[in-house]
């Protein structure tokens, strides 16, 4: 029989410290493991004043929009709840990535159903191939405030509400997980051409985060006097129920008292209810009913003499939506300018005025200035708006560095 040797006691009480001290060590480890663990992250909670309304879905354009409402101000800079609609291709969707953002400003709509939320989103359906997110504010009078009047050719009103448009799309897009690449691309044409350099303005002002990759302005009443006077002094206008939108929305907001019958004839007169203030009527047709093909058929004549009381009055409040006077560009930025010469809508002097505004303060933006005609079905105006369009993708995916994308 084999004696094992005993060991000795205190051999025996180190085996046992340490055996215990593993035990403990152990037990100890995991309870602070489960003391340290780090709880389940709650939900984020959503950004505070502004919601996604619904969600909608364009199959056969491969698109889906979120129409957000957000807060933002009225024309008189008070607070107020407005409406925009945040576009994004279905790759874009799945993916949650995209190559960045275009804030497209939608141009001249009358009618309440011509508002991006409302499914007016042609130009933002096109802009799928370059893998931006777009974002689209109705403008104050549309969408959710649709019972206001329209803030027409108001650049500051509608250049606030695409950027607080743009500021909450992305708070909201963040929180539902898409992310974007560091490109912020503002574009438009028309009422949104003047937009887009409303916006240059106000971000050159107040918003010093925010950079603009590019600024495509197309055709934009950027001086609203010396559109009234050349308008005037031609007796010309292809698309009259704009002025009329023009001349009534800046004396509602500039609170000049002027009554209708002191600026507009019949049978115009007594149709600005319910030809105009509606919205019931697109703009062709507005024309259409207007029946008329020079500005002396529908204004008064005191509106059509420069050097009266009513003109100059008129003339002062469209002085406040000069965008070619009183602020100063950043002077990095990159700006697009684009016009056709036989535009007989937006005379071709606003942008020839832009032009010179910006390059006295050096920054030097990039013509296309041309006479690209007209057509029997269209006049300069609409037509310039085809080439606008062809003009700023191609300048986009000269950036983005990918290959242009069909549009039409």
């Amino acid at each position: 029989m084999k004696v094992l040797p005993t060991q000795h006691p205190s051999v025996r009480v180190m085996r046992f410290v340490a055996v215990a001290a593993v035990i403990v060590t152990s037990f100890v480890h995991f309870s602070c493991s489960k003391d340290d663990e780090s709880p389940t992250p709650a939900p984020p909670t959503p950004p505070q004043g502004m919601y996604i309304a619904d969600t909608v879905h364009y199959a056969d354009k491969g698109v889906t929009a979120y129409n957000i409402v957000y807060t933002s101000t009225d024309p008189y800079g008070q607070p107020a709840m407005l409406s925009a609609a945040i576009v994004l291709g279905d790759d874009i969707v799945q993916s949650r990535r995209s190559r960045g953002f275009m804030l497209y400003n939608h141009q001249s709509v009358f009618r309440a159903d011509e508002c991006p939320t409302h499914g007016s989103i042609d130009m933002e359906k096109k802009m799928v191939g370059s893998g931006l997110i777009t974002v689209s504010a109705d403008y104050y009078g549309f969408g959710v405030s649709e019972s206001q009047h329209q803030a027409y050719t108001m650049p500051d009103a509608n250049a606030q509400a695409s950027i607080d448009a743009l500021i909450a799309a992305k708070r909201l897009l963040e929180w539902n997980g898409y992310t974007w690449d560091d490109n912020l691309f503002v574009g438009g044409y028309s009422q949104g051409g003047q937009t887009v350099m409303g916006v240059v303005k106000l971000v050159a002002e107040h918003y010093p985060d925010i950079h603009i990759t590019y600024a495509l302005a197309g055709a934009g009443p950027y001086d609203l006097p010396a559109t009234y006077n050349n308008m005037v002094q031609t007796d010309t206008s292809s698309q009259p129920s704009t002025v009329v939108e023009v001349m009534l929305a800046h004396n509602q907001y500039y609170n000049l008292g002027l009554q209708n019958s002191e600026m507009f004839q019949e049978p115009l007169l007594s149709h600005i209810d319910d030809w105009v203030l509606s919205k019931q009527w697109r703009r062709v047709q507005i024309d259409s009913m207007m029946g008329v093909a020079t500005l002396s058929q529908f204004l008064t004549p005191a509106m059509m003499d420069l050097n009266s009381d009513l003109s100059r009055r008129m003339l002062s409040a469209l002085d406040h939506s000069n965008l070619c006077q009183g602020w100063t560009p950043r002077g990095t930025e990159q700006i697009m300018l684009f016009h056709n010469t036989s535009d007989l809508t937006v005379p071709p002097v606003n942008t020839e005025h832009m032009s010179q505004f910006l390059q006295q303060h050096g920054v030097e933006a990039e013509l296309y200035v041309n006479d690209y005609g007209a057509s029997a079905a269209a006049d300069g105006h609409t037509v310039g708006a085809v080439y606008f369009a062809l003009i700023a993708v191609n300048k986009i995916a000269a950036i983005l560095e990918i290959q242009p994308w069909s549009i039409l």
